[in-house]
């Protein structure tokens, strides 16, 4: 048996996902995550109904396009990251706050700010939130409807962000202009950068290797592998 995912079209999805699938190409076009997720009609299922939900929450596009992408950040997904900048595109998200989320840069408001800590404390401690994160959150105007419906955002976003990644789904042409390259592919560490330079670091390492280069000569900086 291959060890390869297959990316199904119409005629090659089981039986069990092809109205499904047909629907959401109709929708978004030919998409790969789609096309992956086809093998398992019940995971296709599962993560268009999560999404629908997601969008029926109390959150504003805005919020929820602060926390999948939060999410898709912090799990390194090349093929999410790119598809939630287009999809915020279309929903009209104002790009500072898209770049803020892809940067990993400080976000237009302290709510949002806060929307954004919270997220990751979620991700990062697998639930086990603390109680002074919790507080911060509320504080900041959110409620404890909000907390459960940050875990639901987190719930659609591990289905895609993971199978992307053992799918290793190739970017879609129509998210190219919006891709992005997560730190680790630069094979660098934060101890390799002077700490008063790793943040203008972090912000340039989304772009191009030629900017990462113009940072470490500009910073003085010694990458322990450099490229």
């Amino acid at each position: 048996m291959s060890d390869t995912f297959k990316f199904h079209d119409l005629e090659s999805a089981p039986e069990a996902s092809k109205e499904l699938l047909s629907r959401l190409f109709a929708e978004t076009g030919r998409n790969g995550f789609y096309a992956v997720l086809a093998e398992s009609p019940e995971t296709l299922k599962a993560y268009t109904q999560l999404h629908n939900l997601f969008m029926n929450t109390s959150f504003t596009d805005e919020e929820r396009t602060v926390i999948w992408q939060t999410i898709n950040v912090e799990h390194e997904c090349t093929f999410c990251v790119p598809a939630h900048t287009a999809m915020a595109k279309h929903m009209k998200i104002d790009d500072k706050v898209s770049n803020a989320l892809r940067d990993e840069t400080l976000l237009p408001t302290a709510k949002l700010e806060a929307l954004r800590s919270f997220t990751l404390e979620v991700v990062r401690t697998r639930g086990n939130a603390s109680k002074a994160a919790i507080s911060d959150f509320l504080k900041s105007g959110y409620t404890l409807q909000n907390i459960l419906e940050v875990v639901l955002g987190l719930s659609q976003k591990t289905i895609s962000n993971y199978i992307n990644h053992l799918a290793k789904t190739p970017m879609e042409e129509k998210y190219s202009q919006f891709s992005w390259t997560n730190l680790k592919d630069f094979n660098l560490s934060k101890s390799a950068i002077a700490p008063d330079r790793y943040h203008i670091w972090r912000f340039h390492a989304r772009r191009t290797y030629s900017t990462v280069i113009d940072v470490w000569f500009a910073g003085g900086g010694r990458f322990h592998n450099p490229i």
